[in-house]
């Protein structure tokens, strides 16, 4: 399946540990910043949402690690997204390049809490294959 978004990144020094490869919590960091890009060149960013009282939180992370990355490396993580009730499922893939390695999977279940309370997003709605929301710019 080709992903609805891809961010580029290279591997930094500083984001190994001892053993010259990522350290594991960092590939959080990369799926997060590819969620927020994802979400900001599609839709103004979290800030839009969270300046009208809609905030998307992470509920759940599955990471399955396969490969290591190292200093230097240059990878792209790629994101698709589904829905299951009021939960968006971010399905990504962190893929050295050039040969695109798989080196972890995750999988991020986000829920959005509107005004301080569980509910549905529409903006988010309109991301996915074949949903049309139409209450978009409410």
């Amino acid at each position: 399946m080709q992903a609805q978004f891809e961010q580029h990144f290279k591997v930094r020094d500083y984001e190994c540990d001892l053993q010259g490869i990522v350290n594991n919590a960092i590939y959080q960091h990369y799926t997060e910043h590819t969620r927020n890009e994802f979400l900001r060149t599609k839709l103004g960013g979290i800030d839009h949402f969270h300046q009208r009282g809609i905030d998307t939180v992470v509920a759940r992370l599955e990471m399955q690690f396969k490969a290591p990355l190292r200093p230097g490396d240059e990878f792209v993580c790629t994101l698709n997204v589904r829905k299951e009730g009021l939960k968006y499922l971010f399905s990504q893939d962190i893929l050295r390049l050039p040969e695109r390695k798989l080196c972890v999977h995750a999988l991020t279940t986000v829920v959005c809490v509107v005004n301080g309370r569980l509910g549905r997003c529409d903006e988010l709605d309109v991301l996915l294959p074949g949903v049309e929301s139409e209450n978009i710019g409410r």
